[in-house]
């Protein structure tokens, strides 16, 4: 199957006007498969500028992109008009300092993280280890949201490893940036039975807040509210004063400055709780979610309707 020379002209113009185009599935805030959020993850740990590519957005430009170099998944890296590959093949650049290089950027910090494994957890690791044959170190992933995922794996020569008594505790390069001074626990009390992770670096949960606080902290500039329903919603029953709302997409809100007090507002406080979630994950530091939604609003501010 040949190549349209219309749509090679269109990747053509793409790749001369952008240095670095990453073609993946949905949106760098919102990636749509597994392996086009890990190429986004990786690429964002660098702290650089991509032109993305939606492909689901495109079908045209799906298809021509897999004849165009010959690779025959998505997501794709291009650099200076070259393909560097797939999602396995950015995390290992990544991860090696190579892609630092193709970019021209300084080599990556890769000391160790400094992290404490409490004396319980050492000996349920070190039987673990035992049991497994010994050959094996433990593997802590962290993704960009904190999410922490902990196993026994072979050793990584391209890894950054930190040893605690003896444990071998091995991270990617961004995961060792989010690892500073976690700490790893055995609990066996309410909060289960297992190994329990402490990082201070996680962004805090998302709060409850009620209608007449949200109120307050507004009066006084010290909150933004977000109103995540649609407009049609919205001309049911508003509240009062200045009001973000998502009728230009996630990209303004996601915009301001990570220290900007945000509390979301739907008509129960089910959509908003979700919208809250996605904002803590994008690294806000301080999310809301307005309990009881519009409904609870118009119980204490006169003139906003119930529907």
């Amino acid at each position: 199957m040949s190549l349209d020379p219309a749509l090679r002209s269109r990747i053509d113009t793409l790749l001369a006007d952008n240095r670095i185009v990453l073609f993946m599935k949905g949106q760098p805030q919102a990636p749509q498969c597994g392996f086009s959020a890990k190429a986004v993850g990786a690429l964002n740990s660098l702290g650089i500028d991509y032109k993305h590519v939606d492909v689901l957005a495109d079908p045209e430009i799906r298809d021509a992109i897999k004849l165009y170099g010959d690779w025959p998944t998505i997501p794709q890296l291009y650099i200076g008009g070259e393909l560097v590959g797939g999602s396995d093949i950015i995390e290992q650049m990544a991860n090696s300092g190579e892609l630092h290089g193709a970019l021209g950027l300084p080599p990556p910090d890769r000391t160790p993280p400094q992290i404490e494994i409490g004396e319980a957890a050492i000996a349920m690791l070190r039987t673990a280890i035992t049991d497994a044959g010994g050959d094996v170190v433990v593997r802590m992933d962290i993704d960009p949201q904190y999410r922490t995922r902990l196993h026994l794996a072979q050793p990584d020569p391209n890894a950054i490893t930190t040893v605690v008594d003896g444990i071998r505790v091995e991270f990617d390069l961004a995961g060792a940036r989010r690892a500073k001074g976690l700490r790893i626990d055995w609990a066996d009390d309410a909060r289960g039975r297992g190994l329990v992770i402490e990082n201070p670096n996680a962004p805090p949960v998302v709060k409850s807040m009620t209608p007449a606080e949200a109120i307050a902290r507004r009066a006084a500039g010290t909150l933004r509210i977000v109103d995540v329903r649609p407009s049609e919603e919205r001309a049911l029953a508003a509240i009062g004063g200045e009001v973000l709302n998502f009728d230009d997409g996630l990209e303004p809100i996601d915009a301001l400055p990570k220290d900007t007090a945000l509390a979301f507002l739907c008509h129960h406080g089910n959509r908003s709780a979700q919208a809250a979630e996605h904002f803590r994950q994008q690294g806000f530091r301080e999310v809301y979610n307005i309990a009881g939604g519009i409904d609870a609003w118009a119980d204490v501010e006169p003139g906003v309707a119930k529907y």
